[in-house]
């Protein structure tokens, strides 16, 4: 049984002191129940306050990018090592907006993974296919060159670490979600996936969860399909209130 997760990226959003506030509601708000990983991936300025306040909290820490060297002449960037030194646990690697806006390939990602996987750093690997490339009936090849690149090189014990994010491009801030049918297939398909580069074993193990505009009106018809194991949560996680509903439809 694949415990569900359920992950806040609060992208561009909250100052010091809104994120606090936020962290603050969601500790107190949080149920008791630890049949759900919860993970919160507030902005760099916010993540070591965060982590003083959600410690002891049933509450995992994400960054929401990392560079894949430890250190170096890389202005303007964030190491592995500061990020585990704040109290980080896992990473948002390859989100669609890094790929979008920053120009992030399949072989950066690669080099991202395995920086997370050297600083014991969770990986939460996001993939997913645009408008136009469903439209052109690529989702699947575009899928297994995401998948098969950003995982080049690792083991069946470093691929079975972290989880999938599938993300469909175009329901992302968008306010349109993949029917529970859609996103269940692709999800099964990405798990076939797995099966074939490593095997049955990691496939069935490796926690898939729904990245495109979650909501708790929309949480519970996805998260109980047999291979949707949680959801990365984008808007909905920047209210307490939205984010703690979709929690509780996990349990």
């Amino acid at each position: 049984m694949r415990r569900p997760w359920i992950g806040g990226n609060w992208k561009m959003h909250k100052t010091i002191g809104e994120a606090l506030e936020l962290a603050r509601a969601l500790k107190a708000g949080l149920p008791a129940a630890d049949s759900v990983e919860v993970v919160v991936a507030p902005p760099y300025t916010a993540l070591k306050v965060v982590a003083d306040e959600l410690r002891g909290a049933a509450v995992q820490l994400a960054a929401q990018n990392i560079h894949w060297a430890d250190q170096g002449a890389y202005t303007g960037e964030i190491s592995p090592v500061m990020v585990r030194d704040t109290g980080c646990r896992q990473v948002i690697i390859g989100h669609s907006e890094r790929r979008q806006w920053f120009g992030e390939t399949d072989e950066l990602i690669n080099k991202k993974i395995g920086a997370c996987l050297n600083h014991d750093l969770e990986p939460v690997f996001c993939v997913g296919e645009t408008l136009e490339e469903r439209e052109a009936g690529r989702v699947e090849e575009v899928l297994t060159r995401q998948v098969r690149e950003g995982l080049r090189g690792f083991n069946r014990g470093e691929a079975a670490r972290g989880v999938i994010a599938y993300e469909p491009v175009w329901a992302i801030g968008t306010g349109k979600t993949a029917t529970p049918e859609t996103a269940q297939q692709v999800h099964s398909f990405i798990r076939d996936l797995l099966a074939g580069l490593y095997d049955k074993t990691v496939a069935s193990a490796k926690r898939i969860v729904y990245g495109g505009s979650m909501t708790p009106e929309t949480a519970r018809g996805l998260i109980t399909q047999p291979d949707i194991d949680g959801g990365l949560i984008g808007g909905a996680s920047l209210k307490a209130e939205s984010f703690l509903a979709i929690v509780k439809e996990c349990i």
